[in-house]
């Protein structure tokens, strides 16, 4: 299956399950394409080449099902059940072997974490900059967050509990920013 059938699949799958449960906001269905693909798949142009990804909180999928259909390696995290099986249905229906979906807690999956291999956390809409630090505390990795407008409101709290390099880079889908963090230690 080429990449733009997965997505189609992937558009109908959401759609059609979405009238069951809250995957996205029904606002943005309309614009799949632009507001959700699009979005987390402009995360490819920063993120490094050799690094699995492991995508904290992963909800309906982004960013980390759009990097698994544009063929990185990716860990989707996710605790609710109902978006665990949605992910599911996702990985089988468009046979994405690069997938793999942890039913748990990002807390759970980052203690049991092993170190060497090259890895790096996305989220998008998960939770604000401080608590994810919070639950990477203590690893190296890099992370490439997709942050809204409000970003430096977060930056600004996280730099009362943590030290940490950062780069900004604006949104090219949305008024919002891409956030890579970096050498990050609590101060």
């Amino acid at each position: 299956m080429e990449n733009k059938d997965k997505f189609e699949t992937y558009k109908i799958l959401l759609c059609d399950w979405s009238t069951r449960m809250n995957l996205v906001a029904p606002s943005t269905l309309a614009d799949i394409e632009n507001r959700h693909f699009a979005d987390s798949a402009q995360l490819l142009e920063y993120l490094p080449d050799d690094a699995d990804i492991i995508d904290l909180g992963s909800g309906a999928g982004f960013p980390g099902v759009v990097l698994a259909i544009l063929g990185r390696r990716v860990t989707c995290i996710e605790s609710i059940a109902k978006k665990v099986s949605f992910l599911t249905a996702v990985k089988t229906q468009l046979n994405l072997d690069n997938l793999t979906i942890y039913h748990g807690r990002v807390e759970d999956y980052i203690a049991t974490m092993g170190r060497g291999k090259k890895t790096v956390f996305t989220a998008r809409a998960f939770a604000p900059l401080l608590r994810i630090l919070d639950y990477v505390r203590g690893r190296k990795n890099e992370l490439f967050l997709l942050k809204g407008a409000h970003v430096r409101e977060e930056i600004n709290a996280a730099k009362q509990k943590y030290n940490f390099d950062f780069e900004l880079y604006r949104s090219k889908t949305g008024d919002g920013f891409i956030i890579n963090v970096k050498n990050y230690r609590p101060i």
